[in-house]
């Protein structure tokens, strides 16, 4: 029984980025295409080993290798995203990328055989049966198992907002949701979900994650699918929190907001400082403001004394981190916005073709 081991966390600052696609037609439609794209011509170069589906034969990863620099996030997550692109076109499909796919109907839609996921359809029933959400899964190395903890902690009050500059998923089933990021709601069915509590320290969490598999609540350690984890096998700490993004140019800046965020936590943590304890129904108000505004929302402060809005939490935090990769999301459209806009303007052939990879 694999479970994961402090031993994993040995390596400050490396990055790892997971991308969830859907298999479409030429018409931007959803359509099975696992058979092709993975089992039976798996691909080579880089994505060879890293791509796998998903809970639907539609659906499916991407991983990038190990990033030992900041700076070849761009490059990378570009040549994953192009060679997909050009694999899928060898067999006759297209790459989309968003939250939920607008059209996607999960009762006509055929799901994976995998025993993996035949067992989880099984035990979990509706809420897996229609979980056709796409999210996008930063990972950050952290080289010391409790600090990685006392971060995944910490960072759980910064999460509705990177949900909210994220929100890609306003269409579900080819319904108006009302909501932002419709994604993050209909994952939140499943059990294991949303905003996990805070843990005293590392012990404390594989304790946690070992229970669980040994008491038959979950079958592995990667259901435990929590907004934030220390991730035991990676030697990672694990955001999992945005929609699945269309443009490239927004996946790499959540990660690039991300890795600065996971530094400055781990100085805070090494110069002693004492972590906060929101409680958790104050973040789970906060998610809910993400989901529902996306941009319009306001967020609950940690000690629930105030409120801030997401304009005046990316000016505070581009200040504080001296970066620019949450104003750069601020001053784009959002793509629950322009999905809206697409859609009553041009109509739902457009919005498909629009969340298709070049």
């Amino acid at each position: 029984m694999d479970l994961g081991s402090a031993d994993a966390f040995d390596q400050m600052g490396t990055l790892g980025v997971e991308e969830e696609f859907y298999i479409v037609d030429d018409r931007g439609r959803p359509t099975s295409g696992i058979g092709d794209l993975v089992y039976d011509h798996p691909p080579t170069g880089i994505l060879e080993g890293r791509i796998d589906h998903e809970l639907f034969q539609f659906t499916l990863e991407t991983q990038t290798p190990l990033i030992s620099d900041l700076s070849e996030v761009e490059s990378t997550i570009r040549t994953v995203r192009e060679a997909l692109v050009d694999h899928a076109d060898e067999y006759g499909y297209r790459i989309a990328a968003a939250g939920l796919h607008p059209t996607a109907n999960w009762r006509e839609l055929e799901h994976a055989t995998k025993p993996r996921y035949q067992s989880q359809l099984d035990r979990i029933q509706y809420p897996q049966h229609r979980n056709t959400t796409s999210g996008l899964h930063v990972h950050v190395g952290v080289d010391d198992a409790d600090k990685a903890t006392w971060i995944a902690n910490e960072l759980r009050w910064y999460l509705p907002p990177l949900l909210a500059l994220s929100a890609n998923s306003p269409y579900w089933c080819d319904f108006d949701t009302g909501l932002a990021s419709a994604r993050a709601k209909i994952f939140e069915a499943l059990p294991n979900t949303g905003m996990p509590t805070r843990f005293d320290d590392f012990e404390a969490y594989r304790r946690f994650e070992r229970q669980m598999v040994e008491l038959g609540s979950i079958e592995d350690r990667g259901e435990l699918w929590y907004d934030v984890r220390p991730h035991t096998g990676h030697g990672s700490v694990e955001v999992r929190t945005p929609d699945a993004q269309t443009d490239p140019a927004a996946t790499v800046a959540f990660v690039e907001y991300v890795y600065a965020l996971v530094e400055d936590l781990a100085a805070r943590y090494e110069d002693g400082e004492s972590g906060t304890d929101v409680r958790r129904e104050i973040l789970d108000a906060n998610k809910w403001h993400a989901m529902r505004y996306g941009r319009d929302a306001d967020f609950i402060t940690r000690d629930a004394a105030d409120a801030v809005s997401l304009e005046e939490f990316v000016h505070a935090e581009t200040d504080r981190l001296g970066i620019d990769a949450l104003e750069r999301l601020l001053e784009r459209e959002s793509g629950s916005a322009r999905q809206r806009r697409l859609r009553r303007e041009l109509g739902t052939d457009a919005l498909c073709e629009a969340i298709c990879l070049d």
